[in-house]
């Protein structure tokens, strides 16, 4: 019968340890070493690439604050401005201030005017008039 303390252990492979240190040995798969074992093909990982980009895509911003840098700029310069109404009224005058829903037209001769947004249908430079 053997002795229950041999020198090599069961499952111990010799060259495992040396001066208390063990040699592992990593192993870094490729990407398509991976990709293999997801089982994809390089059609389907371009497809989810394209995708993941697609979605990434962030969508243009609501308010581009054109309308806002127009008006400080005509505020700025006292700009004479025309202002035709949805009803074709033209009112002339300079802008004062504006905000989210109604610009101040101040008018020479007549009164200040508060004019909604909603109401104007286009604006123009008095001097572009034809």
């Amino acid at each position: 019968m053997k002795d229950g303390n041999d020198s090599t252990a069961v499952g111990r492979a010799p060259e495992v340890e040396r001066d208390g240190f063990t040699s592992r040995k990593l192993i870094r798969p490729t990407l398509n070493h991976r990709a293999e074992l997801r089982g994809d093909t390089p059609l389907e990982r371009r497809d989810r690439s394209l995708g993941a980009v697609a979605a990434k895509k962030s969508p243009p911003p609501e308010q581009t604050h054109a309308e806002n840098f127009y008006y400080q700029k005509q505020m700025q310069a006292k700009t004479p401005m025309v202002v035709v109404l949805q009803d074709g009224e033209e009112l002339h005058g300079v802008i004062e201030w504006y905000d989210k829903n109604c610009i101040k037209l101040l008018r020479s001769g007549s009164a200040n005017v508060l004019i909604y947004k909603p109401a104007i249908k286009y604006m123009y430079k008095q001097s572009e008039a034809r």
